[in-house]
Formats: structure tokens, sequence, C-alpha cells
């Protein structure tokens, strides 16, 4: 085994564990420290088809622990904004939007974790569906960036940490196939592309059902802190990109 394949196959493990514990965030893990190692047109469309494979997994293991009405309404608001998300791609500063997107995220994970008086949902809201799903595709279509405004509905909404798992791959699963067609219809998904995700395949299965049992391990105040401490990660990153 050659260095180069020995950390994509580290790169994915960690990264496959942090999807498959909490939900969310694989991408921000592997697509950075991928286009150090290999072509950016291979590191985002082998990020994505692993992607596919982890939600797949994951709502075919635990399907009973979907909201499937939360999720079909944001992914139908999602595909409402991905449009956007390439109008802003194309033509939007990147600087000015990164930089308020990774504030944002850090002020709201701050507040969630000092706040005594948290916001909830009782039930599915349309109105939160919307902003939370739109924005996501928003996000998503412009820098692939779709998983925390998602986070945040699944934390007003208080979700478990199981919930909160499954629910996130039955979103990621049609969000992720579509934007596969996308890569594979612009000649993006490459021979070389599917030879390394055969290659890293036997890492990420073990790694999602070492994720799902430390997931269940979890308490809900440990998830949540953990989530939050995720979303401010995430904001720095959006800041030090956009500076």
């Amino acid at each position: 085994m050659d260095t180069i394949t020995f950390y994509i196959l580290s790169i994915f493990f960690i990264a496959t564990l942090v999807r498959s514990t909490f939900g969310f965030g694989e991408s921000l893990v592997a697509v950075p420290l991928l286009i150090l190692l290999i072509p950016l047109d291979i590191a985002v469309p082998l990020s994505v088809l692993i992607s596919i494979t982890i939600a797949l997994v994951i709502v075919v293991q635990d399907r009973k622990q979907i909201h499937l009405d939360s999720a079909k309404w944001l992914i139908v608001f999602a595909f409402l904004g991905i449009p956007i998300g390439l109008l802003l791609l194309i033509y939007g500063n990147e600087t000015f939007i990164k930089c308020g997107l990774g504030l944002f995220l850090i002020l709201y994970a701050i507040y969630s974790m000092v706040s005594t008086r948290k916001f909830r949902l009782a039930s599915d809201n349309k109105v939160w569906l919307f902003v939370c799903g739109f924005l996501s595709g928003v996000f998503g279509g412009a820098y692939g960036i779709n998983g925390p405004p998602l986070v945040v509905y699944g934390n007003m909404r208080n979700w478990t940490a199981k919930h909160f798992r499954a629910t996130l791959q039955a979103y990621f699963l049609p969000a992720g196939a579509m934007g596969m067609l996308g890569y594979w219809y612009k000649g993006l998904w490459s021979p070389t592309v599917t030879h390394y995700f055969f290659i890293v395949l036997p890492v990420v299965i073990p790694a999602i059902f070492i994720g799902r049992s430390l997931n269940r391990k979890l308490s809900q105040d440990t998830f949540l802190n953990y989530i939050y401490t995720g979303l401010i990660a995430i904001g720095l990153l959006l800041l030090y990109q956009s500076l």
C-alpha cells in the first residue's frame, strides 16, 4: 500500500466515523484533507459517493428512527434552494456569504449552549421547514455545506441522537444521488473516482457500524454539546476560508 492510499483510507475512516456518529460533517473533514493529496474534481465526487453509501446503510439500518414527514419537506424545499445556490456560486460574493454563514453558526451554537430558554418546536412547522430546507439547498448548491441548516431544525425539534442521525440520512440520500447524477452528466464521475471508491469501501463500512454504536451511547446533552461544538468548528472554518 502506497502512502497516498493509506492517507486516503485514514481520512475516510475518520470522516465516516464523524458522519455515522453525529449524522453530518464528513465532507467538511474529508474534502479539505483530500485535496491536499488528489485533485478537487476527484475528491468532491468521491466524497459525495461515499456520502450516498453512508446514508443508504444508515437508512436501511435505522429506518424506524426517521421522521419521514420532516425529511420529505426538507428535501422538497432544499431542491427549491439549489438553483439559488448555483447563482450565488456564479455571481455571489463568496467572502461575504461564507463570513455571514460562519458568524451565524458560531453565534447560534453559543446561544444554544448557554441559553436556559431555548426555542423549541413541539411539532413540524412548515415555515421553519421551508427556511431550513431552503437554506440547506442554497448553501449546498453554492458550497456543498447543506448540513448546518438541517442541524438547526433538528435542534429546534429536539430530536434525540438516534432520530437526528437517521432523519438527516433520509435527506442526504436523495440529495447526494441528485448531486452524483449531475457529476455523471458533467463527466466528473470518472473511472478514477470509482477506483478510489472501491478502495476505501472496506474502511467505510466498519466505520458506519462503529459510529452507530457510539451514537447510541451518547446522552442527549452530550450529543447536543458535540453538535454545537461541531457548528462552531464549521463556522470558524468558514471564517478562515473567507479571510
